[in-house]
């Protein structure tokens, strides 16, 4: 009996040490976080939030749970007067329906850039109260995947009212890196002049991994226009690396091996990748969760097919409330309607060239009428390094010409304000014009 006893002690002794062993190989395992935003509101951009609904479901079905996942969404689409299929939202023509259940964890009023850092870097107190108060928890061994869809300029990711800089998301980055809040991060961004976030801003060893949409001077590109619906449902980019991982086991495809795929397929704009290029050796499931989902299939032949159909369909995004114009103009029912749209089509031109015409008056104004230079700083496509000069000269355009988040046009005018700063203009300079030439008080609902 004492034999059996004793024996029994060197069982749970032994328990003991291998149930901590677990414990400790978890730990060092490390977490897996998500940060999903859509910045945009609005039918028209629809197709932002159906690409953060997909992502969603990608996470669930591999396996992240609810709790580590955070989703930020106006969620003005699922139930827009619009929406001829309430509480419906798709990514694709006929494909499932992605915002069943979708966490509400920051929507309307709380989709800014400031809410959206205070969730990356797991300030919890500076979002009490506020949404799901939902924060990033991530300790040293844990790894990040953040996915930021919506429009963008040089150095900028628009929100329904606000912008976030690159260098601010660079800042916190950096922040969470020196308070090893994670041992790695992926961030894919969604986004025209994309690569503008992290161009000369994303160090190269502080284990953060990063791609963009486009170069830092192109746009990037909607697809999948539905006539029924009126909008576009995806962006290439998303399109692409989503149905990617929806085809692939992921925890054999690694994100080189997306990352490939994915520019070969996006022929319009260059996705290109930035930060710790190292990190891609990892396979896909290390960022989206590593649970084997149904959904995984190897099709080529479908493959290509899908690529085709998204392809077709490919539009700049500047371009997509013209095109989404045409659409509706080309099956109106009365004459009535197609004489409304025809209205609503000679306003959007007019409002976009109004805009354009208010940036040359400020780049003449700035450079005193220098011709030469006024046509340098019109067409040319600098890159960012005088940051202060731009995001001072940005934010008194932004004020008292056009509000940059309600005026999505406005941010594809903002390259001559790089060159300016380029050139050696100063943003007092900038602001001078500013207040000379934007008398018009600041002007808001230019698509």
């Amino acid at each position: 009996m004492g034999l059996m006893v004793e024996l029994l002690k060197v069982v749970a002794a032994l328990a003991l040490v291998v149930g901590g062993d677990v414990a400790e190989a978890r730990q060092q395992k490390g977490e897996l976080w998500a940060v999903l935003v859509a910045g945009s509101s609005s039918w028209m951009n629809y197709r932002h939030q159906a690409d953060v609904c997909h992502a969603y479901q990608i996470l669930r079905q591999h396996g992240v749970p609810d709790d580590h996942i955070i989703v930020m969404m106006t969620d003005d689409i699922a139930y827009n007067p619009e929406n001829p299929d309430p509480g419906v939202i798709i990514n694709r023509p006929g494909g499932p329906n992605v915002y069943q259940g979708v966490p509400k964890d920051y929507t309307g009023e709380d989709v800014t850039p400031e809410n959206f850092l205070k969730a990356l870097s797991g300030d919890a107190a500076g979002l009490q109260g506020v949404g799901s108060g939902k924060v990033v928890r991530s300790g040293p061994n844990d790894r990040l995947f953040v996915n930021l869809v919506d429009h963008g300029a040089p150095g900028i990711f628009a929100f329904p009212d606000s912008y976030l800089k690159a260098t601010e998301l660079a800042d916190t980055i950096l922040a969470m890196r020196r308070g090893r809040r994670f041992k790695e991060m992926v961030v894919y961004v969604e986004a025209c002049e994309s690569g503008s976030m992290f161009a000369h801003l994303l160090p190269d060893d502080i284990g953060v991994y990063a791609v963009s949409a486009s170069s830092p001077n192109q746009p990037s590109y909607a697809c999948y226009m539905d006539e029924h619906l009126n909008t576009y449902l995806g962006d290439v980019f998303s399109v692409k690396w989503m149905e990617d991982t929806d085809r692939e086991d992921i925890r054999r495809e690694s994100l080189k091996k997306q990352f490939q795929i994915v520019r070969q397929e996006v022929t319009e704009s260059t996705v290109m990748h930035w930060g710790e290029i190292e990190i891609d050796r990892q396979h896909l499931s290390q960022f989206l969760g590593d649970k084997r989902s149904a959904s995984e299939r190897k099709n080529r032949k479908n493959r290509l097919r899908e690529n085709d159909l998204c392809l077709s369909s490919a539009t700049p995004s500047p371009d997509v409330p013209v095109a989404v114009l045409q659409s509706r103009l080309r099956t109106s029912a009365t004459p009535g309607e197609a004489e409304a749209l025809k209205q609503q089509l000679d306003s959007l031109h007019q409002n976009r060239s109004f805009v354009s015409a208010v940036m040359e008056s400020l780049v003449v104004h700035v450079t005193d009428a220098d011709l030469d230079i006024v046509e340098k700083v019109m067409h040319n496509a600098h890159g960012i390094t005088r940051w202060p000069c731009y995001a001072a000269s940005v934010a008194a355009f932004d004020k008292h010409c056009f509000g940059l988040a309600r005026n999505p046009f406005a941010l594809r005018v903002l390259q001559p304000v790089v060159n300016l700063c380029e050139h050696g203009y100063t943003a007092e300079q900038f602001a001078n014009a500013v207040n000379a030439v934007c008398r018009h008080g600041v002007v808001t609902g230019i698509e």
